[in-house]
């Protein structure tokens, strides 16, 4: 594996197109560009620390020496008994059990969740576990596991019967069903959880609770769960210009 920063004055952008050429017929040889860093971008440097060309860089490294040297470990085993405790058994202690020392966790919509152990325990125990609603469901849709992270993808299904702080902080129960896409990016370091990187369209979750009106806004509601499951349901409703293309040449 070989990387290079696409700002780096000893390897220019000319030498590594040559060495893209000369190992262009090793498929076991891997070579990466880091865009807008110099040479120096891991963390041994501080004035030109680049956190994520540097978090790529090494998950590609790792990648080969697990590849040859081990150990392997079943991250998706390990992320389905992290969602247990959370979801099923909702203990706190069993939850924060299978993560790192000092894990964090960001749901990146509404900016909750922790960084560091006593305070995600303290989010985990008072604004997570017991504030999702009774009913609370995760539906499966897709996981891509790689060497030392999982994508997981599914449906986020509740009735807003209590306030959800993580999700809608200050916002009233509405008593109204709710089905979101949801993904979920789980970093690992050895068999615990480092860190969780959390994505759902809010304004989504918005709209079905009648919070914002579809009417005058491009979004989108329990629409985007179905397509989601169903991709033969209509595409593209949002853009009014959309039929303005009907029957134009494609090339």
């Amino acid at each position: 594996v070989m990387h290079f920063a696409d700002e780096d004055g000893f390897v220019p952008p000319e030498a590594v197109g040559k060495i893209r050429d000369t190992f262009s017929d090793r498929s076991e040889i891997e070579i990466y560009n880091y865009p807008g860093v110099d040479q120096a971008f891991p963390p041994n440097i501080k004035n030109s620390y680049h956190k994520p060309s540097t978090m790529m860089a090494y998950t590609r490294s790792l990648a080969l020496l697990r590849s040859v040297m081990g150990p392997i470990y079943n991250l998706s085993q390990l992320w389905d008994m992290h969602c247990y405790h959370e979801f099923a058994t909702r203990d706190v202690p069993a939850t924060m059990s299978t993560m790192v020392d000092e894990p964090y966790v960001n749901h990146i919509p509404t900016m909750t969740g922790g960084v560091g152990s006593e305070q995600l325990s303290r989010f985990y125990k008072y604004h997570f576990v017991d504030a999702n609603p009774d009913d609370t469901a995760l539906i499966p849709i897709s996981r891509t596991i790689g060497t030392d992270r999982l994508v997981d993808e599914m449906l986020f299904c509740f009735t807003h019967s209590r306030e959800i702080d993580w999700m809608l902080p200050g916002v009233e129960p509405t008593g109204k069903y709710v089905e979101i896409p949801l993904v979920a990016i789980v970093n690992f370091r050895g068999d615990k959880l480092c860190h969780e990187h959390i994505y759902w369209d809010q304004a989504s979750v918005l709209v079905q609770l009648g919070l914002i009106d579809s009417n005058e806004l491009p979004v989108a509601g329990h629409e985007t769960a179905v397509k989601l499951v169903d991709e033969s349901q209509p595409s593209n409703t949002l853009m009014r210009n959309w039929a303005s293309s009907e029957g134009k040449p494609i090339n």
